[in-house]
């Protein structure tokens, strides 16, 4: 799934990541940043779904593996309670309906 307007609702949004040690904490640098999953591959992002409102420093770590322990001893924690938090934030903006 591709969304201009869910990857848009990213700005000026809270860091969803929030790495310890890492995130700036800066809502001006969010942009929704895209996660591993089964749908990407060599040159495809993954669905707008599998992806978190990251600052500019947590998606650098993210889009860097090895370049942070913190991150790469937590990285299941970190990806799935950003998608969450992005999920129920988009949920909240109306970005999202669920009926």
């Amino acid at each position: 799934m591709k969304s201009k307007k869910y990857r848009a609702a990213a700005k000026d949004q809270d860091c969803s990541l929030n790495i310890a040690g890492v995130c700036n904490y800066d809502n001006s640098t969010t942009v929704l940043a895209h996660f591993p999953s089964e749908s990407n591959g060599m040159g495809t992002k993954s669905s707008d779904l599998s992806a978190g409102d990251a600052c500019s420093e947590c998606h650098r770590t993210i889009d860097q593996r090895g370049s942070c322990p913190e991150f790469d001893d937590n990285a299941d924690f970190y990806l799935r309670r950003a998608q969450t938090r992005t999920l129920l934030n988009r949920l909240s903006q109306a970005v999202i309906i669920v009926k």
